[in-house]
C-alpha cells in the first residue's frame, strides 16, 4: 500500500483543543521513553504545555459533553442490522468507564499539579527565553541531577494525574477519525471547495491524504459553511506557490 501523508483542519474549537493535546501527550510520551537531562526537560516542558491547554476552558464539561454524545449515537446502532456488536459494546464500555472517571475527577483535569510549587516555578521562568538554565531555578538544576530513574518516576506520576484526560482525548479522535470513510476527490489547479449544510453543523474534522512522495502539501481552511483546500508547492528560500495542474486526493469528511 502506498504511504500517504494527511493532513487535518478541525471545524470546532473542541476539536481544535483534542488535537493540541493529542499532539502534547504524544510529544511527552516520546521525550519520556528516553533517559537523558534533555529528554526530561521536554517531557516536563509538554506536561505544562498540557496543564495550560487545560486551564483555558471548562476541559472536563467539553470532554464530558462529547463522550456522552458518542455514547449516545452508537448505543443507537446496537439494533442495526450487520453492526459488529462485540466492538460496538467494547466501545460503548470504554465511555462509560471514562464518563464514571471523569465524574469521578475533583476540578479540572490536572488541578492538583496546577497547586504545585516546583512546577509552577518553571512554568513562569519557561515564558522567558533561555528563562530555565541553571543559574535561574536551582531547584530544578537540582532535580535534574538526580537519576534517570528517579526523575521518570516523576514525570510518570505527573502525566498519570492525566490518565483519564490522555485517554478520552485518544477514544473521542478515533471515534472522530474512523467514523467517514475516504473520498478520491480532484482539486483543479491546486484549488478545491466543499459546502457544508447549514442545517448539518456535525462536521468536526477535514483531512485531506496525499501520497508521501507527493510535491506538494495542503493547506486547509474551514468553517461551519464550507472548507478550502488549496496545494502548496514549498519554494527554497521564497514563498510557497499554489500549484498550477490539477491535484488528486482523498478526502474525509468527519460527520458524527
Amino acid at each position: 500500500m502506498q504511504q500517504k501523508i494527511t493532513y487535518e483542519q478541525p471545524l470546532n474549537e473542541r476539536i481544535r483543543t483534542l488535537l493540541r493535546l493529542e499532539f502534547l501527550f504524544l510529544q511527552a510520551q516520546h521525550s519520556l521513553a528516553k533517559n537523558s537531562v534533555w529528554d526530561h526537560r521536554a517531557t516536563l516542558l509538554s506536561i505544562l504545555d498540557i496543564l495550560s491547554v487545560c486551564s483555558r476552558t471548562d476541559l472536563k464539561t467539553e470532554v464530558l459533553k462529547e463522550l456522552e454524545r458518542h455514547a449516545a449515537g452508537l448505543a443507537l446502532l446496537e439494533t442495526v442490522p450487520g453492526v459488529d456488536l462485540a466492538e460496538l459494546r467494547q466501545i460503548l464500555d470504554q465511555l462509560d468507564n471514562l464518563i464514571d472517571r471523569f465524574h469521578s475527577i475533583s476540578g479540572q483535569p490536572g488541578q492538583g499539579l496546577r497547586q504545585n510549587e516546583f512546577l509552577n516555578s518553571i512554568k513562569q521562568r519557561s515564558a522567558i527565553p533561555g528563562g530555565l538554565c541553571d543559574f535561574d531555578l536551582p531547584a530544578y538544576h537540582f532535580w535534574l541531577q538526580q537519576s534517570a530513574e528517579q526523575r521518570s518516576n516523576d514525570l510518570w506520576q505527573w502525566l498519570g494525574t492525566l490518565e483519564t484526560l490522555r485517554l478520552s482525548v485518544e477514544l473521542i479522535l478515533r471515534l472522530v477519525r474512523e467514523c467517514a470513510a475516504p473520498t478520491h476527490e480532484v482539486a483543479i489547479g491546486g484549488f478545491s471547495q466543499k459546502s457544508l449544510e447549514a442545517d448539518n453543523p456535525s462536521c468536526q474534522l477535514v483531512r485531506v491524504s496525499l501520497p508521501a512522495n507527493s510535491r506538494y502539501y495542503a493547506e486547509i481552511s474551514g468553517g461551519k459553511q464550507r472548507f478550502t483546500v488549496r496545494f502548496m508547492q514549498p519554494v527554497t528560500g521564497g514563498r510557497a506557490v499554489q500549484a498550477a495542474e490539477d491535484i488528486k486526493f482523498d478526502l474525509t469528511c468527519c460527520i458524527i
